[in-house]
């Protein structure tokens, strides 16, 4: 990828974190402490501060920064859980990756996230949505970035009946039952973004 790929996928990133940041933070308020909406903008419009320097790195340099910004800017759990998510897949991922080394590199994220929530797929949790998109992304194929967006759109949906076992959340037991979780949807919306860029 070169200079002006990075621009627009950091560009198209924040612009849907924006976008839905009050969705994320109403859906927040049912189950959590509705602020996640708020914490995201705020981490990557730090993220977006540091445009021309991230767009001129290498895609390993640019996923390491993404992560350290979200680590120290957002707040709650989603700070670390993004920021290990895109400081893993930096450690992992080639300059100039093979479909192959993107899904190792994911996959490296994904662990890292079980790592700092202690959690696993299952659980209602960010994690419904990036395993999936995972295992789209393994299947290859035509017509892939389009396919991993809508895996991830219906993974978000998929966790509305379920039980959170995990986070904030799960203190409502039974109560968590008909909402969808932020933070699947939140990583539904990320994906999206990336796959749309792709496409592009």
């Amino acid at each position: 990828m070169n200079t002006a790929q990075h621009r627009a996928l950091i560009q198209s990133v924040v612009d849907t974190v924006r976008e839905h940041a009050d969705e994320l933070t109403t859906l927040d308020m049912a189950i959590g402490d509705g602020d996640h909406g708020l914490n995201l903008r705020r981490g990557f419009d730090a993220v977006l501060a540091q445009l021309d320097t991230l767009a001129a790195a290498t895609l390993p340099e640019l996923c390491r920064a993404v992560g350290s910004t979200l680590i120290m800017k957002v707040g709650g759990a989603s700070g670390p859980l993004y920021g290990s998510l895109f400081t893993a897949f930096g450690k992992a991922i080639p300059p100039e990756p093979a479909l192959a080394d993107a899904e190792r590199a994911f996959a490296a994220g994904i662990e890292a996230v079980k790592r700092i929530g202690r959690s696993d797929v299952g659980q209602k949790t960010m994690l419904d949505v990036l395993a999936p998109a995972l295992e789209e992304l393994a299947a290859g194929g035509p017509g892939l970035a389009a396919r991993v967006k809508r895996r991830a759109a219906a993974a978000a949906e998929a966790t509305v009946p379920m039980k959170a076992i995990k986070g904030r959340a799960s203190f409502l037991g039974e109560r968590s039952v008909g909402h969808m979780d932020p933070g699947a949807r939140s990583s539904s919306l990320i994906i999206a973004a990336v796959c749309e860029t792709l496409e592009g």
